[in-house]
């Protein structure tokens, strides 16, 4: 994991208030297996809740002491001191005190998070998402949603201090506070969600968003030429051409 990020902030535009912090991908190994993928035609939110049934206080005792492991491990890495030290910079604090505003704290979103029992990745940027929670005073509460969470996991994220969703806001949460969108590895369909959801100055300052580059995803479109993907990211694409 790289401890490299980038900023997009379209500064010469209506959207000037918006902006993205980008964390590098980290590559394809079993990123099929935790996508969080919006079906074209299901558009509005859904009622949600795990699929399995079965309370396993042995599975969720192992997974959380899998996680505080994971939590410990990160947080003594060179990673995790460098990321730290580019969010207190002058220029990411200002940005973030700009987000901020009048208010205190501003409330975490974390979309497609994965299978944290399942895969490494999941483990890992959820460790980090918990690390900047503890860090930074100004990070409020954290909500978390993926279709696939398991009940055992939805118990140790409850457990960890974060609240699970019951509703798949299909990526479209109003920005009517500040709020940090938590987003690594998530389709491109689900920002753009996010996007369209927030299209108002007014909703687009309140939004910080932590993912993937957007220049990614118009490279995708320019090699594939296909109408019908770039239509589902147009909003991405907007925000690419005036960073």
């Amino acid at each position: 994991m790289s401890s490299s990020a980038k900023i997009h902030c379209p500064e010469n535009s209506a959207l000037a208030d918006n902006w993205t912090v980008v964390l590098p991908r980290r590559g394809t190994r079993n990123r099929s297996s935790h996508k969080f993928v919006i079906p074209e035609k299901q558009k509005e939110k859904q009622p949600w809740a795990p699929i399995d049934v079965e309370i396993d206080t042995e599975r969720e005792s192992k997974l959380m002491q899998k996680m505080q492991n994971y939590i410990q491990k990160l947080e003594n890495t060179e990673f995790r001191l460098s990321f730290f030290d580019q969010m207190q910079s002058p220029e990411m604090m200002s940005r973030i005190l700009k987000v901020l505003g009048s208010e205190e704290k501003m409330q975490m979103v974390i979309y497609g998070i994965g299978s944290i029992e399942s895969f490494e990745p999941p483990r890992l940027q959820l460790s980090l998402a918990l690390l900047m929670k503890r860090k930074f005073d100004w990070i409020g509460a954290v909500e978390i949603f993926d279709p696939i969470i398991s009940l055992t996991e939805s118990k140790v994220l409850t457990s960890l201090g974060c609240s699970v969703l019951s509703i798949n806001e299909q990526g479209r949460r109003l920005a009517l506070k500040p709020t940090i969108f938590f987003m690594p590895h998530c389709e491109a369909e689900l920002y753009d969600n996010l996007l369209e959801a927030n299209w108002r100055v007014d909703r687009l300052k309140c939004l910080l968003l932590f993912g993937n580059s957007f220049s990614a995803y118009e490279q995708h479109v320019s090699i594939c030429k296909s109408s019908d993907v770039a239509r589902t990211r147009k909003h991405i694409f907007v925000c690419e051409e005036i960073h």
